[in-house]
């Protein structure tokens, strides 16, 4: 129960003990997606794994903070060769990495968190993890070259340490327990459901996905670019993209911008 995490710790608990070969951990790192991003610049394997016990500067989506604190989290992100999982689109690997992480809770922990289109998981109205999916473009095709896909996810991060900005929407999945499992045990579940995204297709992934929205059948503040305005949230498409419906009864798909909900709006970010 050494909740230290180390490649050891990780490997005895994965399926396929070859993958801890890719796999580096460091104390301290500012931001896991920026060393993962540096690596695969320098060519770095298809499946390396960069995680950090500590992120100086970890963010999420629109270059906002995330928490990261010593001890406490898992901060943990994959350098994936776009020919190598055949996805269509970075979104479908950001909402299959929701999935990963909602039933790796699930499995683990006996929790059933939620997912916040497009990235975000909760438990309990608050925001637990959050995913940030970054694609890096090859110069000589103009396509995808490789995508970083990191995954933050609060695991035993006391409800007091949160900070007073983001106390009332944000915990971790032990807030205040001592956790029955390690961070190990959780970053090996996590890499192998990653690394073997290419063993399910994009239709299951996303019925999948769809089943954990808490937020269809709901009305929601849409925030796309300068526009704001109030939508009811109907359905997703099999792109993964938000199907609402505005105010004056219009049809709209959202691929990017932010949704929340108006009577929890101080909650959900």
């Amino acid at each position: 129960m050494n909740d230290i995490i180390s490649i050891n710790g990780i490997k005895q608990h994965l399926s396929d003990p070859g993958l801890s070969e890719n796999i580096q951990i460091y104390q301290e790192l500012d931001s896991t997606n920026r060393e993962a991003k540096a690596q695969a610049v320098n060519k770095a394997p298809h499946g390396t794994v960069i995680i950090a016990d500590y992120q100086t500067a970890g963010r999420g989506r629109y270059s906002r903070s995330f928490f990261s604190p010593r001890g406490t989290g898992l901060y943990i992100s994959f350098i994936l060769h776009s020919e190598r999982i055949k996805f269509s689109s970075p979104t479908v690997i950001t909402a299959y990495a929701g999935l990963c992480a909602c039933e790796a809770i699930e499995s683990l922990c006996g929790f059933e968190p939620a997912i916040k289109w497009v990235n975000d998981v909760y438990l309990n109205g608050k925001k637990i993890c959050g995913i940030l999916t970054e694609a890096i473009t090859d110069i000589e095709s103009g396509g995808i070259g490789e995508l970083i896909l990191g995954i933050g996810i609060n695991f035993s991060t006391k409800t007091t340490d949160f900070p007073e900005e983001i106390k009332n929407r944000a915990s971790s999945l032990y807030p205040d327990s001592r956790p029955p499992i390690t961070r190990n045990r959780f970053a090996a579940d996590i890499i192998d459901r990653i690394l073997h995204c290419g063993e399910i297709d994009e239709k299951e992934i996303f019925k999948r996905y769809k089943k954990r929205l808490f937020i269809l059948n709901t009305e929601i503040n849409v925030t796309n670019g300068n526009e704001r305005y109030k939508a009811t949230a109907i359905d997703i498409d099999e792109t993964g993209s938000l199907i609402v419906k505005r105010e004056n009864g219009e049809i709209e798909k959202l691929s990017s911008g932010e949704v929340s909900i108006e009577e929890d709006i101080k909650y959900f970010a």
